[in-house]
């Protein structure tokens, strides 16, 4: 019997976390096959609008790493029917409009922070890509896409009076079936790029083996620029790691590669180590007296950083060949295998690549001796963690932020996830020695108590029962970055919780047997007892979360206040207390 073809809405449901999320659900999973992201409950934290008045943003998505930003109407039918209401398309106009151009004290209050930030973004140029998304569970129709089509001239206007100098590449999406499916069947394969590439080489032979087929072969370099301006970083689907750019410093290799691309590309061969190139399918031909290779599909898992050196430069160098092995299996464990082992046989130095540290290698090690926990560490986690989540996974990326923010820069927890792995200094303020397995699962179930916080008045507030003191919370909670700053505050407040000194708060952990849900549990009763005093930390959130000194005056604020009633909450702290190891 065959084997049904999964579908995007098999996945969708088998994703039970999602359904708290109710219609939202969809725009989310669309984020995070769009984007790769491993933790949408983070992304949910801060995107997702809370309530009925949120002149038509059910999602803002503003990521500075990527340089792009979501607005998102969500859809969800019952029942089949031909197509999306066009209206909800056109709603998406008046999103557009009062999330850039109404003045901020106009809009809710659960708006104001986001349009803040997507103003800020747009105009210091940390955007490069908006993208409104109508995005719904029926079949694409021309009569959306023409609702569409004045969204984004919407957009457009709004954006250049924002700021005229900004240079973000605009579009509006309709995302329904077709189009999830599209990206669905993507997270599927390794390889994006899927056309036809033929290309001529001086020579080459194949390697034939039960399991996989391998053509090796010197690649002109102009035939690598030419398929990087044509596909960007989509020809690094399969890779670890895109292209880092490159610096105009000699100890820079991807400079280096360029300069001798340039200068010396009769050398370029022996002096490059070379690519490795996945594909479904290739065949050798002829054509005038010269070999071709022709390629179906194609995805380089090992030399991202010589094809985005040699594809970024000007115009395509005259000369130089690179070398290359072309691999096709149809065994999708033998895949991910030669994606893996293709990026970690050899030391990596630079920055851009953790998993083959010594620190992560030691944290993984100790994190899978604690229960129900698992810790990937170094690796974001890709297209296949989109869809089939590990329900024990600590995200790389979220517990990289959870450890910033506990460390007390929430500044850097919230607007730069990606410098914490990239920036060797920064990741060596928080992976290094005293950094323990347990100490991850300490800091990560913090932030995953705060977000359940947020998450629970949300619930609340839609049955309009929450009280003054929680009307507050919440008006809190709906700026970004405030689950960062009051992890940093509480982490902060460590010693008065345990009633002793801490040398570093690197050493503090709940042991190495307690679960990440444990933890979050030890933390529950703590994040309740101290958000009352979290009105003090909005003034470091009134203009976003971006300076240093307003966060820690406000955090040390926070402090004085939990000590000053930790006599009052002493039972509390000293069952919080109990649970708690400081290592030496």
């Amino acid at each position: 019997m065959a084997t049904a073809k999964p579908t995007w809405q098999g996945a969708l449901d088998a994703r039970d976390d999602l359904g708290q999320y109710g219609d939202n659900a969809i725009g989310l999973f669309a984020l995070a096959l769009r984007f790769s992201v491993d933790d949408i409950h983070s992304v949910a934290a801060e995107s997702v609008t809370d309530g009925s008045d949120d002149k038509k943003c059910d999602l803002i998505y503003i990521d500075r790493d990527e340089g792009v930003a979501v607005v998102a109407q969500c859809y969800c039918s019952s029942k089949q029917k031909q197509g999306a209401p066009a209206n909800k398309a056109s709603d998406l106009n008046t999103a557009v409009a009062w999330l850039m151009q109404r003045p901020i004290k106009e809009l809710p209050k659960r708006l104001r922070s986001a349009a803040k930030e997507l103003r800020s973004a747009i105009s210091d140029g940390s955007i490069k890509r908006f993208e409104a998304w109508y995005v719904h569970n029926l079949p694409e129709t021309q009569n959306v896409q023409d609702e569409l089509a004045t969204v984004t001239q919407t957009a457009k206007s709004v954006i250049a009076a924002l700021h005229s100098a900004s240079k973000v590449e605009i579009s509006s999406l309709e995302i329904g079936n077709a189009r999830l499916d599209d990206w669905y069947q993507e997270t599927l394969s390794p390889i994006l790029v899927n056309d036809e590439i033929k290309i001529e080489v001086e020579s080459g032979f194949t390697i034939d083996t039960a399991n996989w087929k391998s053509y090796v072969t010197a690649i002109p370099a102009r035939v690598l620029h030419r398929l990087y301006k044509s596909h960007g970083t989509q020809l690094f689907s399969a890779n670890v790691r895109d292209y880092l750019g490159s610096r105009k410093s000699d100890a820079n290799i991807n400079n280096g590669i360029k300069q001798t691309v340039q200068t010396a590309p009769e050398n370029f061969w022996v002096f490059n180590n070379g690519i490795t190139i996945l594909t479904h399918s290739f065949a050798e031909g002829a054509t005038k007296n010269k070999k071709t290779l022709t390629l179906r599909g194609i995805s380089i898992v090992n030399g991202a950083q010589t094809t985005g050196a040699i594809g970024t430069l000007p115009k395509a160098p005259s000369g130089g060949l690179v070398p290359a092995r072309v691999v096709s299996t149809a065994d999708n464990d033998l895949v991910y295998d030669i994606i893996q082992y293709n990026n970690s046989q050899n030391k990596v130095t630079a920055s851009d690549f953790r998993s083959t540290d010594r620190v992560q290698k030691r944290l993984r090690d100790e994190v899978e001796a604690i229960p129900n926990a698992k810790y990937e560490g170094g690796r974001r986690g890709g297209h296949k963690d989109a869809i089939q989540r590990n329900k024990n996974l600590m995200p790389s990326y979220t517990v990289g932020q959870a450890l910033a923010a506990f460390h007390q820069d929430p500044i850097v927890a919230y607007n730069s996830k990606s410098d914490i792995w990239v920036n060797d200094q920064t990741y060596a303020r928080f992976f290094n020695d005293d950094t323990t397995g347990a100490h991850l699962v300490f800091c990560y179930s913090l932030l995953r108590s705060v977000e359940d916080a947020k998450r629970s008045l949300v619930a609340k507030s839609k049955s309009k029962e929450l009280t003054a003191q929680e009307e507050t919370l919440l008006e809190y909670f709906r700026q970004r970055g405030s689950t960062y700053l009051l992890v940093s505050a509480m982490a902060a407040c460590v010693e008065t919780f345990v009633g002793k000194r801490i040398g570093t708060n690197a050493k503090v952990s709940f042991g190495p047997k307690t679960s990440p849900t444990q933890a979050g549990q030890h933390w529950s009763e703590l994040v309740t007892i101290v958000s009352p005093f979290c009105q003090q930390l909005s003034d470091a959130l009134s203009d976003g979360l971006k300076s240093n000194e307003r966060a820690q005056k406000a955090i040390g604020v926070f402090r004085s206040l939990v000590q000053a009633t930790a006599s009052a909450n002493a039972e509390s702290y000293k069952r919080f207390g109990k649970g708690v190891t400081v290592s030496r």
